[in-house]
């Protein structure tokens, strides 16, 4: 009997640690380009291209799934997903549910309008509409900094989606959208909007595991620091960012 227990209990610690021999669910929200998007029914872009390179250089079986940005935190802290890479800005309110990797990109905030608008950074004053993705930094940021204090008297208007929020943009149902600065730059160069100002909040962006997964932290941070040394982050940004 002794002996069974014992076996059991290896087995759980086995499947509990490092989930050897299953790949590790991945979870995105692939709608932030050029991080993560998708092009030809396959997820691409600067954050799929490096969780695939971190997977090569680590040894790790990896599959992944697209949620909406505000489900992934509270997947991975449920056991559904095993890594979160999303373009996340590792925040101490994130760090008490999770995990983070070191941070791998660094961001501000941009201020987004229609090409033919003729409104300025002052849009964000007053009574305008302004779009965010739910639970994103810009949508923090908006909610304290200008909701809150009575500076935007219009609404904050939450989407699950960026896509989401340029068509409204596009329609003409919001006045502009506060959103990461790499991906307006991304939208601005594909379509007919505009970054009218910049919010400079110096973010990090990390990968999430559950919280206490030391081990896979430690993995991705020792796969990061091959792929920095050896150039390949770099290669990765000049093809998405040039």
């Amino acid at each position: 009997m002794k002996r069974t227990i014992l076996l059991i209990s290896l087995v759980i610690l086995v499947l509990g640690g490092m989930a050897i021999g299953r790949a590790l669910t991945v979870g995105t929200s692939a709608d932030f380009p050029p991080f993560e998007y998708v092009e030809d029914g396959e997820f691409v872009g600067f954050d799929m291209d490096l969780i695939r390179a971190i997977a090569d250089v680590a040894g790790l079986e990896i599959e992944i799934v697209d949620m909406s940005f505000d489900s992934l935190i509270p997947a991975l802290a449920a056991g559904q997903l095993d890594i979160v890479i999303a373009g996340m800005t590792i925040t101490e309110d994130r760090q008490r549910a999770v995990s983070f990797s070191d941070p791998y990109w660094t961001a501000d905030q941009s201020v987004v309008v229609r090409e033919d608008s003729e409104e300025n950074l002052t849009v964000l004053f007053g009574n305008k509409r302004i779009g965010v993705q739910t639970g994103t930094t810009g949508d923090l940021w908006v909610e304290e900094n200008l909701l809150n204090t009575g500076i935007l008297t219009g609404r904050l208007v939450r989407y699950d989606t960026f896509v989401m929020a340029m068509t409204d943009l596009a329609n003409r149902n919001i006045d502009a959208i506060v959103l990461d600065s790499p991906v307006a730059e991304r939208f601005a160069a594909q379509r007919p909007v505009r970054i009218v100002g910049i919010i400079v909040t110096g973010e990090n962006y990390g990968i999430a595991v559950r919280r206490g997964n030391q081990e896979l932290v430690d993995t991705i941070n020792e796969a990061l620091r091959t792929l920095e040394d050896t150039g390949k982050i770099g290669e990765l940004v000049e093809k998405h960012f040039q």
